[in-house]
């Protein structure tokens, strides 16, 4: 099977770089999966889970935030607020922040704060999913 160069940029590090035979991104509308040869696309990403499958055949896990993709000329390129592989997730760190999340949202908010807390409580609820795994 062919493979296609991959770079995942996070907001904090480069957290891929290398070549792969296909990628499962969690794109708004659904799983998308891609392979070398793909035509030429700008996605919108959702967080979620995020598979590659390496050179050698195994696979990786990882979760991915809200981002945007980018294949052009078997060269994919992701831009993504976070990403973590499962065993970086600190699953108390998630539950705590899960607790603050939940409180937040009981208590009286702008919508601009409501909005931050459903984020932040979406990303624990993430985070806690892919650490369970």
């Amino acid at each position: 099977m062919k493979t296609f160069s991959l770079k995942v940029l996070a907001s904090d590090r480069v957290f891929y770089d290398g070549r792969c035979k296909m990628v499962i991104l969690p794109a708004m509308d659904g799983q998308l999966g891609v392979l070398a040869n793909h035509g030429d696309m700008v996605v919108a990403l959702n967080m979620g889970e995020m598979r590659i499958q390496k050179e050698d055949g195994t696979w990786e896990n990882a979760l991915i935030g809200k981002g945007m993709m980018q294949d052009v000329n078997n060269r994919m390129v992701i831009l993504t607020e976070f990403a973590e592989y499962p065993d970086e997730i600190d699953k108390r760190r998630a539950e705590e922040a899960k607790r603050r999340a939940e409180e937040q949202l009981r208590q009286k908010q702008s919508i601009l704060e409501y909005n931050h807390s459903k984020a932040a409580l979406a990303r624990a609820l993430a985070r806690l999913k892919e650490s369970n795994k």
